[in-house]
């Protein structure tokens, strides 16, 4: 059996930025992950969108904590992010500006996004064309946020790994929790190399697609999550156009980045299929033309692009509302979890585990994490 005062389970962002915490907080710390650091979620091709533009209020006070950690995250770790801090355009087109409801609902998001402290501003057609000049006649307009980006979301996950480990975490690759039990003294975990872990303060479940298995065997605790398989569309655009802006829109499925290597890339909702069975996702092409439609609707110099890589094969824990459980296993007072990110828990990851780490120095909740607690979905 092996002791040491934390265990984090999973070794996608969330639980390798909670491990560097720790260990930052001079706790000794064990980090198990059933393959390799971000196999899962948080790894993939492309980039991710560090972003507050329409994101869902209640993650707002966290996106506002993450803008102030991600422009010099990668000189405290010691490793590559691949941020960039584009600014981000959410689209309305001229159908959504005539429907007096639709954008007063683009007038509520800049003011809840202002409200906490995320710069908003509402552009007209031509003020969003000064910024993208490729984009189509159909954009009537768009909330500009000048402080989102872009980050490297496998390099962040595996440079966080890396730097808690050269604080002095014990990092375990291809080591599943095979059972969980709880005991007079606390918790045990059994792994799947015969070993055990008996953590002396506290447990972080952070296992994200496969957290709601965990807690339903473990402790009972069955959330109204399920998983998906997020498509992402890599193309290499005619003429070597390449957005110079972080994209969403208000009515389209959409998120468009401009990736280093001059491809773009293209999400936003489209999905493709998860086999439970298998644990395997597989992409959709229709889905991905679809996207690709989207995009060229409103960037048409992205029409006739070389669909170069379409991927699905990471699975996504989703939520009944949408947005993220973070909380304590009810009945426990040393056994955290988060899942449920929907898609949009990495540009805050940074932020959720700071919180985390202060949750368990201080035994106090943070308020930044209050709207995340399971009560909300199930009784606690």
């Amino acid at each position: 059996m092996t002791e040491a005062d934390y265990v984090v389970v999973g070794g996608g962002v969330h639980g390798a930025a909670t491990a560097w915490g720790l260990a930052r907080g001079g706790a000794s710390v064990t980090l198990v992950e059933r393959g390799t650091i971000a196999c899962g979620a948080s790894g993939g091709p492309g980039k991710r969108g560090v972003r507050a533009n329409g994101r869902d209020p209640r993650e707002l006070p966290l996106m506002r904590i993450a803008y102030g950690i991600w422009p010099d995250l990668a000189e405290r770790l010691g490793g590559a992010t691949g941020y960039e801090r584009l600014g981000g355009l959410e689209l309305a087109e001229k159908a959504t500006a005539d429907d007096e409801l639709a954008w007063a609902a683009v007038l509520a998001q800049r003011d809840v996004q202002e409200a906490h402290g995320i710069p908003t501003g509402l552009l007209s057609a031509e003020e969003t064309r000064e910024l993208e000049p490729g984009l189509s006649d159909a954009v009537h307009g768009a909330l500009y946020c000048p402080l989102d980006g872009i980050a490297d979301h496998t390099a962040t996950t595996r440079s966080f790994a890396a730097a808690a480990a050269r604080l002095g975490a014990d990092v375990r690759e291809h080591v599943a929790v095979t059972a969980l039990r709880r005991t007079g003294g606390g918790t045990v975990l059994e792994l799947s190399d015969g070993g055990t872990l008996a953590p002396r303060r506290g447990t972080f479940l952070l296992v994200n697609s496969y957290a709601r298995a965990l807690l339903g065997e473990a402790f009972g605790l069955h959330l109204p999550m399920w998983r998906m398989a997020p498509q992402v569309t890599l193309i290499a655009p005619p003429d070597g156009y390449r957005p110079t802006r972080l994209f969403g829109h208000f009515t389209r499925r959409l998120a468009v980045k401009p990736l280093p290597d001059g491809r773009t890339m293209i999400s936003g909702g489209r999905r493709g299929q998860w086999d439970d069975a298998a644990d395997a996702g597989t992409g959709d092409l229709a889905e991905a033309y679809g996207n690709l439609a989207d995009a060229a609707a409103v960037l048409p110099a992205l029409d006739g692009s070389a669909l170069e890589q379409n991927d699905a094969a990471r699975p996504e824990s989703v939520a009944v509302d949408g947005v993220p459980v973070v909380d304590l296993v009810p009945g426990t007072d040393d056994v955290w979890f988060g899942t449920g990110w929907s898609g949009h828990g990495f540009a805050i990851s940074p932020a959720v585990a700071a919180a985390l780490v202060e949750w368990a120095a201080t035994g106090v909740r943070p308020q930044v994490l209050e709207p995340f607690r399971v009560g909300r979905l199930v009784p606690a």
